[in-house]
């Protein structure tokens, strides 16, 4: 089966130089793949007429379908995307009257509070947005910015015709829903007319290296399933290892033969068949409860109650926390004895378990979670090493500890832990606890 390819280019010198991560580009190779096309390429440019050209010329050559850009729609110099791309598809470009008063009726009345700025002159700057391609459908400004859809055209024998364009705004609030008018649009639907609509299925495992996997796929093609038939991607998020499955109709078996294959030889490891993360598990777990759930954070500094809080509606079941990272602190907001703090050192099984304890007793909760460790760079000895970090799961039933040993800089050794210690509230929630 051959989908319609298609490539995004990001255009912003603030992205190309880092100041600015992208979010456009993953975002959009998402909705891409959900509509049943190939993904082949994001490419991230300046805000250079040239490169963004020699971009687009490259995915002529590709023989691409479609292409998406972002960003360039401003009434600035620097924003040229609107002119390169009519440019690149041979198209003269030419101010929409009707588009261009559609426009100065958003910007209007925010040009009154600017005080000292003639409105002739911003309305003048913001002409330059609509200037439209000839033949391009026109998606409605969300913000200020109207996007593109620019037909292909075949100006040349020797060469393929070019893509359709689709030309978005770079800010994600208005590239996001403008977005959903585009995948509409005829001239998108025309570009990706052979696309098949593909089933998208995400395993997450939890204790498995990558490698491992990577047996598990030779042995299930020896074993006859046709995992080359179809798109399986592996890589590993925050400690986990995330497999994703895209299949048309016609792979369906195959697929689902392979998940099986994976589920059965992995199932010690397998924490979610269903894509769920470990963060909705374990606020779906405490739900199912009808318990309530509380942390008190040494070396993650809050993560772990961000992570917990980040998800709508978890404001059910999640009471509070405690940033406990100084001694003074677990012991007058925890109630950690100083003598243990004493006789084992902060970063210690015990004082973790401590702190869950006091968690749980002062904020009335049923679970708490604690972490405390030396994320580094600086803080270790040669008996706790950076890395070295303890996390404890409290509640009525009994409480999980673990030594964990992490490897990293100082965020991934933060960022681990608090994985680590919702995959322990997980194992909780099953019934698990220590040995009393």
């Amino acid at each position: 089966m051959s989908l319609p390819r298609a490539a995004v280019i990001v255009t912003g010198t603030e992205v190309l130089g880092g100041w600015v991560s992208d979010a456009n580009g993953p975002w959009l190779a998402q909705r891409l793949g959900a509509l049943g096309v190939q993904h082949v390429s994001t490419t991230v440019v300046g805000d250079r007429p040239e490169d963004l050209r020699a971009a687009l010329e490259h995915t002529r050559d590709q023989g691409l379908e479609l292409v998406v850009t972002s960003g360039g729609l401003g009434p600035t110099e620097d924003d040229l995307t609107a002119q390169v791309v009519g440019e690149f598809a041979a198209r003269p470009i030419a101010l929409d009257p009707e588009l261009e008063g559609r426009i100065w009726k958003i910007i209007e009345p925010m040009s009154r509070r600017w005080k000292g700025i003639s409105q002739d002159a911003v309305r003048e700057a913001n002409r330059k947005q609509a200037l439209v391609p000839e033949g391009a459908e026109i998606l409605e400004p969300v913000g200020t910015a109207p996007g593109l859809v620019v037909p292909p055209t075949d100006d040349d024998p020797d060469r393929p015709p070019t893509p359709t364009v689709v030309v978005l705004p770079g800010p994600p609030p208005e590239l996001q829903p403008m977005w959903a008018t585009a995948e509409g649009s005829p001239g998108l639907r025309a570009a990706i007319a052979g696309a098949t609509e593909l089933h998208e299925s995400t395993l997450r495992l939890f204790g498995i290296p990558e490698s491992e996997l990577a047996r598990t796929l030779r042995d299930a093609r020896e074993s006859g399933i046709a995992v080359d038939d179809f798109e399986i991607t592996t890589c590993m998020r925050r400690g986990e290892l995330e497999v994703v499955s895209r299949w048309s109709p016609e792979q369906e078996a195959a697929g689902l033969a392979f998940e099986a294959f994976v589920a059965d030889r992995h199932g010690d490891v397998l924490f979610s068949p269903d894509g769920r993360t470990v963060d909705e598990l374990v606020l779906d777990g405490l739900r199912d409860r009808g318990w309530t759930v509380s942390t008190a954070e040494s070396c993650t500094g809050g993560l772990l109650a961000g992570r917990l809080t980040g998800w709508a509606g978890s404001s059910d079941v999640v009471e509070g926390g405690i940033v406990s990272y100084s001694n003074a602190v677990k012991v007058a907001a925890l109630g950690v004895d100083p003598a243990l703090l004493e006789a084992h050192g902060a970063v210690s099984a015990e004082v973790a378990a401590a702190m869950a304890a006091g968690a749980r007793e002062r904020l009335g909760t049923d679970v708490a979670i604690s972490t405390t460790g030396i994320a580094g760079p600086g803080g270790g000895t040669e008996q706790k090493p950076v890395g070295t970090v303890f996390v404890a799961v409290s509640s009525g039933g009994g409480t999980l500890t673990r030594h964990l040993k992490l490897p990293g800089d100082r965020g991934r050794v933060r960022d681990m832990t608090t994985t680590a210690a919702l995959h322990m509230t997980r194992r909780l929630l099953a019934g698990e606890s220590d040995p009393a």
